[in-house]
């Protein structure tokens, strides 16, 4: 099994260009056949990318230096050199890319995309390029350019929809496994989790939902102690966390106040994502009347605790059809659409408005003329045809001789 690694100073260099040729054509019948060189090829990129399949940089190494490869020099009859292959480095969704000498975030994976980290060097110019009326054979090509060895920092922050956050032993990792198909390590031991562990339910919403289970938090998790901040940020963008109480700790009143001061100290906006509330291990929890009463004292809080047993799966269904709710409202997905049930026995009055009748605009007809008794009506005369013949001009009369 891996170790789980979440930063890693990684060493690249891009490829370097090839240097440009110096040639001349040499051609039977051709005297002066001129310079011919080509070009050198670029040299091959560094360039990050995600990929789905990933879920930590372990398969980074940091004593080894990542190179690209140097593009080929040119050769005669005008034949450029071949470009580099580029280096891709594949890392997970959520790396960011930091400059260790500054600080400065380069580029967050968020999304799927790719980053250039370091160009390729320029290939240089055969003697060919440099031919000119006046300098008719140049006797010198370019080299190509040289690339140097870039440093980066990797640091993995995971992009999880729901993040498990507790005491440890407080039976994360069970709950996780209840809720997904995730087989992670499970014991009665205290910091059984020493890395976040990975779990996807495929059936409460449309698409997958993806769970952590972050390492247990103790008291102090924000100054170093325990884990320290090692995974706290991990919690930093999930959409929901659902804190889990263990009803076995002596201090279990104490546990949520806890949880919510350590998150605060860390990052304030970690309070204003949706949380749930979780009380585990009601299985083995014989006090009921205590029960009774933690329940009451959260609800004069605000809060809404849901008692399970991640264990024997009682309350589960409760509490996935919470996390149905506040992951439709997270993702703001679209209200399902009726039946085709319920569109028939809908009357077609309450969908449809009734249409009101046009009013007609014609204009009204003149009455007709009256006719007298005597007189018969005329009738209208035809128009005359147009004669289609054409008049032929008049001849001149012949000349009188004297």
């Amino acid at each position: 099994m891996h170790k789980f690694v979440d930063e890693v100073l990684i060493r690249v260099q891009a490829g370097k260009g090839g240097a440009g040729e110096i040639s001349f054509l040499r051609e039977k019948f051709v005297e002066f056949g001129g310079p011919d060189g080509g070009d050198g090829g670029d040299g091959g990129d560094v360039i990050f990318t995600t990929s789905e399949q990933l879920l930590a940089l372990s398969h980074i190494r940091p004593e080894q230096a990542y190179r690209a490869k140097n593009g080929l020099p040119g050769e005669g009859s005008n034949c450029n050199g071949k470009k580099g292959r580029d280096l891709i480095i594949r890392v997970p969704f959520g790396t960011q890319v930091i400059d260790p000498a500054t600080g400065a975030l380069l580029h967050d994976f968020t999304e799927p995309g790719t980053y250039v980290a370091a160009q390729g060097g320029r290939g240089g110019k055969g003697n060919a390029f440099f031919r000119t009326a006046r300098r008719q054979a140049p006797r010198f090509a370019q080299p190509g350019e040289e690339t140097e060895e870039k440093e980066f920092l990797l640091a993995l922050k995971m992009i999880a929809d729901v993040g498990l956050v507790g005491f440890p032993n407080a039976g994360k990792s069970t709950m996780l496994k209840a809720l997904t198909h995730a087989n992670p390590k499970i014991a009665s031991y205290p910091f059984t989790t020493l890395s976040p562990n990975i779990g996807v339910i495929s059936d409460l919403v449309r698409r997958p939902v993806i769970v952590a289970d972050i390492p247990g938090i103790l008291e102090g998790a924000s100054k170093g102690y325990g884990l320290g901040l090692s995974f706290l940020k991990h919690i930093e963008r999930v959409r929901i966390i659902i804190f889990v109480i263990d009803l076995e700790n002596a201090y279990v009143e104490d546990e949520l106040h806890i949880l919510k001061s350590e998150l605060e100290s860390y990052s304030p906006e970690l309070l204003k994502k949706p949380a749930l509330l979780v009380l585990n291990k009601i299985d083995r929890f014989d006090d009921k009347k205590f029960l009774k009463d933690l329940i009451a004292s959260y609800k004069k809080q605000g809060l809404d605790p849901i008692p399970v047993s991640a264990q024997s799966g009682e309350g589960m269904e409760k509490l996935r059809s919470e996390l149905v709710r506040l992951l439709k409202i997270a993702l703001k997905q679209p209200a399902e659409k009726k039946s085709l049930k319920d569109k028939k026995n809908v009357k077609p009055s309450a969908t449809k408005p009734k249409k009101r009748p046009l009013k007609k605009t014609t204009k009204a007809a003149k009455p007709p003329a009256k006719k007298s008794a005597g007189q018969p009506a005329k009738k209208a005369p035809k128009p005359a045809k147009k004669s289609t013949v054409k008049a032929k001009p008049a001849k001149a009369a012949p000349a009188k001789r004297k």
